[in-house]
């Protein structure tokens, strides 16, 4: 039995792309704001938008018992977290359950086993799913900390146990940095996370970073949704996705799929959900190792890709799985067509250390060709309390090499006035060597 209604606790492009695929499906959607987004675009696509609080986040769209008040007192059927915010927060969705509610997206007992990187690498290895060498720091022992690294080998990268985006990250290649990385790092790890447990693995030099698209229902059926290539990183925060990836042989990408649906199924998962993999392209060339990294347990910014390349509504697909619908396709019938590529636009300066550059929008005109993201239109003020992304430019095309030239192409043909973005240094990328001949020969 489909939804009636659906209430989307999330801001901006993530809750207009949400509401896109709700209003297909005939769903009566249900938007939350903050009173500085009261005119914002999604507000106004929704069917129903509802103040939530003030503009700082953890008292509008961070404040649980407020989101689920607004669901309750409205009867609406299931919550989609979108990604980002609440998406990952264990204790949102196990209250969202306790409430009567449907989350839109897995168990609150499969977000929280995956929601912190050294249970979930105790979970994987039960799993038989190769794993890079590592281990939790004990900030009472430096010593015994340094004698591991040493083991393990330089370099070595620090991160937060319970990180992500990038966050609470720092590459090691020394002895002499070991103690101050660790120190920093935990600092980052409880400001980001209230967290700062720090873990250290080995540093994969020139790896790849690839994602494992999964969806599996309720009934116990799985699938992969194939790749996502996600190398292209500015301090660990991807700018570029690419589906598939032209860097890793077949033979490893089919490995690689049934490892991550050995994860999905280990975990009971329910809903869509990526598993990310380090793949070391400079060692063997037919069947290269990789490792795991992390799972998303939601739906990816880079998720459009993937839907490009399948003619497939991801979103859709959620909220069946959710509504208790079985998966209606399998891998001998989903098959990829052509070649992806997203870059996501912020509002940020590459020439000022990439700071973020809020103000209005004087004007913002879109290409024609490709497909276009935004939670943002002429006119909107950029505002400090959010993360400065403006949305995301999709091309779809019959090959790479058209692909990166087409959104080359688009990248010239977009114009934000008013604001500072990154659209320059996403075109430095495409145009780069590096980008452009990033591809194996088998």
């Amino acid at each position: 039995m489909m939804f009636k209604s659906i209430l989307i606790a999330n801001r901006g492009e993530i809750a207009r792309r949400l509401i896109k695929s709700a209003r297909r499906l005939g769903i009566k959607t249900y938007a939350v704001y903050s009173e500085v987004d009261k005119n914002s675009m999604h507000t106004k696509e929704a069917d129903v938008a509802v103040c939530i609080g003030p503009a700082e986040s953890k008292k509008s769209y961070l404040n649980i018992k407020k989101v689920i008040e607004v669901a309750g007192e409205n009867k609406i059927e299931a919550i989609h977290p979108g990604y980002g915010f609440l998406s990952e927060n264990y204790l949102f969705a196990k209250k969202v359950e306790a409430s009567g509610i449907t989350f839109i997206g897995p168990s609150w007992k499969s977000i929280r086993a995956m929601g912190n990187k050294n249970n979930a690498k105790e979970i994987i290895s039960s799993a038989n799913i190769p794993l890079v060498d590592g281990f939790l720091v004990d900030k009472e022992k430096p010593v015994e900390n340094k004698n591991k690294v040493k083991a393990i080998g330089f370099p070595v990268i620090a991160k937060a146990s319970a990180g992500g985006g990038g966050k609470g990250m720092r590459v090691v290649y020394n002895e002499s940095d070991l103690q101050d990385s660790i120190e920093a790092v935990t600092r980052e790890a409880q400001s980001s996370f209230k967290d700062d447990e720090v873990i250290i693995e080995k540093y994969i030099k020139g790896g790849k970073h690839i994602e494992i698209q999964i969806a599996r229902d309720n009934h116990g059926n799985c699938i992969h949704l194939f790749e996502r290539d996600c190398s292209s990183q500015r301090r660990y925060q991807k700018v570029l996705e690419e589906a598939p990836s032209l860097s890793i042989p077949e033979p490893t990408k089919r490995r690689m799929y049934e490892a991550a649906i050995d994860i999905a199924n280990k975990i009971d998962y329910r809903g869509l959900g990526t598993i990310e993999f380090i793949v070391d392209v400079q060692s063997h060339k037919d069947e290269l190792p990789f490792f795991f990294l992390e799972m998303n347990t939601r739906l990816q910014v880079e998720h459009p890709v993937t839907e490009e390349i399948l003619g497939m509504d991801l979103v859709e697909l959620q909220i069946n799985i959710a509504a208790g619908k079985k998966l209606d396709i399998d891998n001998d019938k989903v098959i990829p067509q052509g070649h992806a590529i997203e870059a996501r636009i912020y509002a940020e300066d590459p020439k000022n250390d990439f700071l973020p550059s809020p103000g209005s929008i004087k004007a913002l005109n879109l290409p024609k060709e490709g497909r276009f993201d935004f939670g943002v239109r002429s006119g909107d003020y950029v505002s400090t309390f959010y993360d400065p992304m403006l949305g995301k430019a999709i091309v779809h095309a019959n090959d790479r090499e058209e692909a990166r030239t087409k959104l080359i192409g688009c990248l010239e043909e977009l114009k934000v006035q008013g604001i500072k973005t990154n659209t320059d240094f996403l075109s430095y990328i495409l145009n780069g060597e590096i980008f452009s001949k990033d591809i194996i020969q088998i």
